[in-house]
């Protein structure tokens, strides 16, 4: 369970150092901090629970979305997650994991990220064709097609089956939102190739 300094203030009211004790619980392991004034009850919890209460407003996306929904291969160890208008990136360490921030652009920003719900978390992660729009914004820009398709089937590893099972209609959408020539060419790539 999440709880905040405040909600610890709250509840050790009658103790003379309220922040030794939180200290001390921290020290016991009752308490595990996340980021300064948050902290989590269970040391557990899956990190993926937790990476929206670390910093926000954000969402899983990048490579921990697309191995989360099996569009890479690798399992993916950092939550990686997006943000936008922070104009920095920002990563966390806790007992928890490494939780990364990367800025998208805002316009881009609240389509197609799914929130669900588990033992009394919410989570939110990017679509398949999100976080890859995501990842295509942050890497290096390629300068053609070609270059594009090596980025997505040598580099990411992205297995051609999966590819064609995207929603292309979902990435035409997106890619308007993005001032990137990754995701220009991935659009030209899926009207060359898929839309007939």
């Amino acid at each position: 369970m999440i709880v905040t300094t405040l909600d610890l203030k709250e509840k050790y009211k009658n103790y003379t150092d309220v922040n030794g004790k939180i200290k001390r619980d921290i020290d016991k392991g009752i308490f595990f901090p996340l980021v300064r004034g948050v902290y989590e009850t269970n040391s557990d919890t899956d990190g993926y629970l937790l990476a929206s209460y670390i910093y926000g407003p954000s969402y899983l996306s990048f490579e921990y979305a697309l191995s989360f929904h099996n569009i890479i291969p690798e399992r993916v160890v950092v939550y990686t997650n997006a943000t936008f208008n922070k104009r920095k990136s920002k990563s966390y360490q806790n007992h928890f994991g490494l939780f990364t921030y990367r800025d998208i652009p805002k316009e881009a920003f609240p389509f197609m990220v799914k929130v669900y719900e588990e033992d009394s978390y919410a989570y939110f992660i990017a679509s398949p064709e999100k976080a890859l729009c995501d990842l295509l914004y942050i890497k290096k820009p390629v300068l053609s097609i070609k270059e594009l398709i090596k980025v997505l089937f040598i580099d990411l590893r992205i297995n051609k089956d999966v590819f064609d099972q995207l929603n292309f209609q979902d990435i035409l959408f997106l890619s308007s939102k993005y001032i990137s020539n990754n995701v220009k060419y991935l659009k030209k790539y899926i009207e060359s190739e898929y839309i007939k």
